[in-house]
């Protein structure tokens, strides 16, 4: 398959699950199929279909399904992208925001922001991811040649570190905000709207771009330093340049839907699989495969059962045994 056939599948799988998920819902007045003709009728600006129903389709559509769609987009953008460009700065397949303590690090600070008004709460989990993988990278002592293992498990302790930060936060908090904060980290998009779209683009949308902009350099640095330096590239700056959009992005998902686990970790890997391993086609495939997936697993978390899932348990049920296989597969040959 030609690269642009490869592209234009993607773009058109990520447009047709957005308008397939706008179309899907608990609310039985507003089927698939008027869905997309609400939706082309107010695009193309014409009348709208069954004038009766105007209002009802508009709020379901545009205040509830659209925003929470776009948001779920966002944020599987978000980690998926992150976790590609921290698995090539770090030359290790098994990291992500979540194993690496940024989540729990963002996590920890947000909730701290949460419980102090709900003012903040997007730099504040900039601030407490950025310092998850600060932490982190001293704690493995090796840096970036640090071993799949060493990196991991720093990362696990980085992580434990700041979840028992979370967990007496919740302790302190009054009822009100620990029902806030504890459904949050469970990645949960429930309280989706506007402003929650607001919060999240501002930062993850320039924090993608700065990743695609750095996309071939990520290629010289993913063959290793020596070979980096040999091109002109600066190993060191460029992966503290591509460290710090992919904890911004990172950092801003977590802030706007809670902690979602594992999802960095697998869905670049898929990427590669579609895209292969140059960056200027791997980032693109992450962030809008990562994007059409949540989406996906937000639409079943809230349609598959009377009550709603968090996304959350999806994601960590599905990634966690993907996890361990990569981890079994790193032991094996991969970076001892």
């Amino acid at each position: 398959m030609s690269a642009g056939r490869r592209w234009a599948g993607l773009i058109a799988l990520s447009l047709s699950v957005i308008t397939v998920s706008l179309a899907v819902g608990p609310t039985s007045a507003i089927g698939v199929h008027e869905g997309w003709r609400w939706l082309g009728s107010a695009i193309a600006g014409g009348p709208p279909p069954e004038a009766e129903r105007i209002e009802l389709m508009r709020q379901v559509l545009f205040e509830v399904r659209l925003p929470r769609v776009l948001l779920a987009f966002l944020i599987g953008a978000a980690l998926s992208g992150a976790g590609a460009a921290m698995q090539s700065a770090f030359r290790n397949p098994l990291v992500d925001p979540y194993v690496l303590g940024v989540s729990s690090g963002a996590a920890f600070a947000a909730a701290l922001a949460l419980a102090a008004g709900g003012r903040a709460v997007a730099p504040a989990a900039f601030v407490g991811g950025l310092a998850a993988v600060a932490l982190t990278h001293l704690a493995s002592r090796g840096g970036p040649r640090a071993s799949a293992l060493t990196l991991v498990l720093a990362g696990v302790v980085i992580g434990g570190l700041f979840t028992a930060g979370l967990t007496l936060v919740q302790f302190w908090s009054d009822p009100f905000r620990l029902q806030t904060i504890v459904h949050w980290t469970m990645g949960r998009l429930h309280h989706a709207g506007w402003p929650a779209v607001r919060l999240a683009a501002p930062w993850i949308l320039p924090a993608l771009a700065a990743l695609l902009a750095l996309a071939w350099r990520l290629d010289a640095l993913a063959l290793g330093d020596d070979e980096a330096r040999a091109v002109g590239v600066d190993p060191v700056r460029l992966r503290a340049a591509a460290l710090i959009p992919a904890v911004v992005a990172a950092s801003a998902a977590v802030a706007a839907g809670g902690v979602i686990g594992f999802y960095g970790l697998v869905l670049p890997h898929a990427a590669r699989l579609v895209a292969g391993a140059d960056h200027r086609r791997l980032l693109p495939a992450a962030m809008l495969g990562g994007g059409a997936v949540l989406v996906v697993v937000d639409t079943l978390s809230r349609t598959v059962f009377e009550f709603e899932l968090p996304v959350g348990v999806f994601t960590t049920a599905l990634g966690a045994p993907a996890f361990l296989w990569l981890l079994r597969r790193s032991r094996l040959g991969w970076e001892a």
